[in-house]
């Protein structure tokens, strides 16, 4: 069954500590889809998860880059993945993506998961954030990992 929780921010540092507290939950790795228009808040959030996940990487938005890829202790630890100039499988094909999803205790976030809904697994977190008329975000995860609420 299909768990969704709504949650609203009213900053960016507030969107970063909803991905800090995904994070934390996220022990051992799994995708992360995003979900959203431009400027909605993707990028906040996934920097805010980085500050856990990878503390001493700058985690920015991969838009030309198409995949960041940010280490821990000499480790490979998440990857964020770009995917808004991706047009078919073959693009996606061509960056390396389906060998990223086979790496065990990584997390990978993707923004504009909407461009590739063939290619995302059944149990990926989901994650969208919409902006409000007061400025803010409302922000709805679906299917958190374990352990989301306790933390």
């Amino acid at each position: 069954m299909e768990k969704k929780l709504i949650f609203t921010t009213s900053s960016c540092e507030d969107t970063e500590k909803l991905g800090q507290r995904l994070a934390r939950s996220m022990r051992d790795g799994g995708l992360v889809a995003f979900y959203g228009e431009l400027g909605a808040g993707k990028t906040s959030f996934i920097r805010g998860m980085g500050k856990i996940i990878c503390p001493d990487a700058r985690v920015c938005s991969p838009t030309y880059s198409i995949i960041n890829e940010y280490s821990r202790d000499g480790r490979t630890v998440m990857y964020h993945i770009d995917a808004y100039r991706i047009k078919d499988d073959d693009d996606l094909y061509s960056t390396g993506y389906y060998d990223l999803t086979e790496i065990p205790g990584c997390v990978i976030a993707v923004e504009w998961s909407e461009n590739i809904p063939y290619a995302l697994p059944e149990e990926c977190v989901r994650v969208s954030i919409e902006k409000t008329e007061e400025g803010g975000r409302k922000i709805t995860i679906t299917d958190p990992p374990p352990g989301f609420a306790d933390t």
